[in-house]
């Protein structure tokens, strides 16, 4: 069926709707693409370990979903335990997939954006490159595979990084222009590719029209104190995301000095933090909720915290969601983290810690709990204004369609 409007495919296993609860950086950009004219066609995984709600291919290897105007084609992949081979196995069926979806349905592309990780589909993109003479733009959300031996511990000459390797060197080279939610990673880019590369800096970013406003589940509302100071996160449960520290420091504390920790998400270490706190009433968790109910829900927070593992990974950048919806909602953030030029820091709407240390997040909580509400109502609109100024999706989703149409 071939589209009168211009088209982009975009081959992202982990791209999601805001029902999905995860993924929607390209559901965002798509919606203003659509008001130029663009018809958005998002290849995505039918199964993810991160989303909330999953979708079922009833027939054949793809279920196809228009959703507020993006087809979505929700390819069939087997479901898979997060921590096992089959991840990865996964990774390998959506992109073999990706070469037999039959193209004429979903019209011939203007261009393709590969979006990793993972890196695999780079190999179809290429191909269709060549069949249809189109630019291919490779997107890096995370840079693999260093994530694997830097947060992985897995070592450089590991086959599994050998193979990763492989694919991030061609894509680096073979595709027409490289695109980052990373702002330090033009670099690597370079030194992996050995050559210069048309790099282009767009970070995650928020819509408040986009993100909305619903209600918090009712057992999470009742769930929440509402006479003490609440120290909130609101994420995914990983190492990467410091939360061990942040669970010892709340452990620091005890229920009568009047702060409530709350951790709202799922992940890999959730149980095992769990049950660490088994014995502690003011260390609170509760599982993922929609992207629509975050914004409401941080209306109950008084500091919201984010962290990173203090690692060599990170000097390339971070541009985790979670900055902007904290900022979004006017939070004061606690950010354990080197000193790299996240939006915390370049905004000032926070204060940092050091990374990897219980006791500096035990002092920064401290710290922000004795400060005068006007200073944490300071941090807030310092924020606010920051992500409404520099990470507005109108924006980036500008800047991105420049560099599909260029």
């Amino acid at each position: 069926m071939e589209s009168k409007k211009p088209v982009v495919w975009i081959f992202n296993q982990f791209a999601g709707t805001p029902e999905s609860g995860w993924g929607e950086r390209h559901y965002f950009f798509a919606q203003h693409w659509i008001k130029e004219d663009w018809e958005v066609v998002v290849f995505s995984g039918s199964f993810n370990h991160v989303f909330k709600k999953n979708v079922e291919v009833k027939s054949g290897f793809y279920e196809e979903e228009n959703y507020q105007g993006v087809r979505f084609i929700w390819v069939k992949n087997p479901k898979y335990n997060p921590q096992s081979v089959m991840r990865f196995v996964s990774m390998l069926i959506f992109t073999f997939r990706l070469f037999f979806m039959g193209f004429k349905n979903f019209g011939k592309p203007n261009s393709i954006v590969v979006s990793s990780m993972p890196i695999f589909p780079i190999l179809p993109a290429l191909y269709f490159k060549l069949r249809f003479k189109i630019p291919v733009i490779f997107e890096i959300r995370d840079i693999w595979p260093l994530t694997l031996i830097h947060l992985g511990n897995v070592k450089s000459w590991h086959p599994l990084v050998l193979f990763i390797g492989w694919f991030e060197k061609l894509a680096y080279r073979k595709s027409d222009k490289v695109v980052s939610l990373l702002p330090n990673a033009q670099k690597h880019v370079e030194a992996v590719a050995k050559k210069s590369v048309e790099f282009h800096y767009i970070p995650n970013g928020i819509d408040e029209n986009l993100v909305g406003f619903e209600d918090i589940p009712k057992d999470l509302e009742e769930l929440i104190p509402k006479d003490r100071f609440i120290v909130g996160y609101a994420g995914t449960i990983g190492l990467a995301n410091a939360l061990e520290h942040f669970v010892d420091a709340a452990l620091s504390f005890s229920y009568e000095e009047g702060i409530t920790f709350l951790i709202v998400g799922d992940g890999y270490l959730k149980e095992e933090l769990i049950l660490k706190c088994s014995n502690s009433r003011h260390i609170l968790f509760y599982p993922k909720i929609k992207k629509a109910q975050i914004q409401n829900l941080l209306t109950y927070f008084d500091v919201a915290f984010v962290g990173r593992a203090g690692s060599a990974l990170f000097s390339h950048g971070v541009s985790a969601n979670k900055y902007f919806d904290y900022m979004l909602a006017g939070l004061p953030i606690l950010d354990s983290n080197h000193l790299i030029k996240d939006p915390v820091e370049l905004s000032g709407c926070g204060i940092i810690v050091e990374p990897d240390s219980t006791e500096a997040i035990l002092k920064g909580i401290k710290k922000l709990k004795n400060l005068p509400q006007e200073k944490l109502n300071h941090f807030g609109s310092q924020g606010k204004s920051y992500v409404e100024e520099h990470h507005s999706i109108e924006l980036l989703a500008s800047e991105f369609l420049k560099s599909i149409k260029n």
